[in-house]
């Protein structure tokens, strides 16, 4: 069974007890329905589709980004970078990549998910930082108090859950568009997970970037 974090918490994930060489870190969320009137009852009413986006920062041991992509009229492009989004989904190591973009969280099992060779990852890498979007949040006045069933889960080669970290929305959510989900941090005998849960009310990965670098 997979251990069950909350927020705050964090997990060891050793090499000797689960197969870490190609790891797949999943997420998942709903948005919550709102309560149709009469006639939204009786003409239905569509459910309102989110656009969120999961981001990976890869940082060395100093906790920071230290290539953030081809360079272009001498600025950062973070394409080909240690940066994983949409626009950049597979590292120059092979060692991990985006699977795609879920436009609209429908359906069951995970929306998005991010494969991460964690035993073949080059040693400068001692961290794995995991942030989610919502894709123009504040254009489309969508927020996380609106998505519901949230999660972040780790499964191992063997397609065994390591971990989990289960965050719905809610009124404390209500101005956030984008969230530190959960990190990686690189141990002697394998990694460690942690479950942060941190909100803010920016709607690009960008803002949370900016600590990295």
């Amino acid at each position: 069974m997979a251990i069950s974090l909350k927020k705050g918490q964090g997990v060891s994930l050793k090499k000797n007890e689960y197969d870490l060489a190609t790891v797949t870190i999943g997420l998942g969320w709903d948005i919550n329905e709102e309560k149709a009137g009469f006639l939204g009852g009786l003409f239905g009413k569509k459910t309102e589709e989110y656009d969120l986006d999961v981001v990976a920062f890869l940082c060395h041991d100093d906790g920071k980004i230290h290539h953030l992509g081809d360079k272009k009229d001498g600025h950062p492009t973070l394409a080909n970078g240690d940066i994983i989004f949409f626009n950049s989904m597979n590292h120059k190591t092979g060692c991990i990549w985006l699977t795609g973009d879920n436009r609209t969280g429908a359906g069951d099992g995970d929306d998005e998910q991010i494969i991460v060779k964690l035993n073949d990852l080059p040693d400068v890498y001692r961290k794995i930082v995991f942030v989610v979007q919502i894709y123009q949040g504040e254009k489309r006045e969508q927020n996380f108090g609106k998505v519901g069933n949230a999660y972040i889960r780790a499964e191992d080669g063997r397609g065994k859950e390591m971990v989990r970290f289960d965050l719905s929305g809610g009124a404390a959510f209500t101005n956030c568009r984008s969230m530190l989900f959960a990190d990686l941090i690189r141990e002697s005998d394998g990694w460690k997970f942690n479950a942060v849960g941190s909100p803010d009310q920016s709607d690009t990965f960008v803002t949370w970037m900016k600590h990295y670098i």
